[in-house]
């Protein structure tokens, strides 16, 4: 598969169209973090598999978003200074800060899995910037064989979990 930049639909324009969009990119960056991994590049691959699983998750957070807007009320202004539903600005952003809030929520429908797997992809972004800490004080990893097997193992998941997400 090809890497193409997707460009996003917002939630509140067109659910189906945003879901179908960020499924196909967490497909996209789970393969290209498996290639960084295979070219030794840890750190690429990690910030990768994470904004796969993240758009993963902002997909299941689409899907569902009564149960995420019963949680996220009221409206707010975007970049833009257009009044939004905060709970539509939280799916189509998906920040980083709130992505274990969302997994909680969402495990109400999934299963604890999604939590597991968040905080798989939350360790790997913190790797990301911090790269290797043999004292565990700024990174949890202390060794790359660590780091290639959770990226290996959250870019399968991803895929299992897009494919799952489109047959709902």
């Amino acid at each position: 598969m090809r890497y193409v930049a997707l460009t996003h639909t917002p939630p509140w324009l067109d659910t189906s169209q945003y879901i179908k969009l960020r499924l196909e990119e967490a497909v996209q960056e789970a393969e290209l973090a498996l290639k960084f991994l295979d070219q030794g590049l840890h750190r690429n691959a990690s910030g990768k598999v994470f904004q796969a699983w993240k758009a993963m998750i902002s997909a299941a957070a689409a899907k569902n978003r009564e149960l995420i807007a019963r949680h996220y009320t009221g409206m707010v202004r975007d970049r833009t200074g257009k009044v939004r539903s905060r709970a539509d600005l939280i799916i189509a952003l998906m920040p980083t800060t709130r992505l274990r809030e969302v997994a909680s929520m969402l495990e109400e429908v999934y299963g604890k899995e999604l939590i597991h797997l968040t905080d798989m992809a939350l360790n790997l972004h913190e790797f990301q910037y911090n790269g290797l800490d043999p004292e565990g004080i700024v990174s949890r990893y202390t060794n790359l064989n660590d780091v290639e097997k959770d990226v290996k193992y959250l870019a399968e998941k991803t895929i299992e979990w897009v494919k799952r997400l489109s047959q709902a």
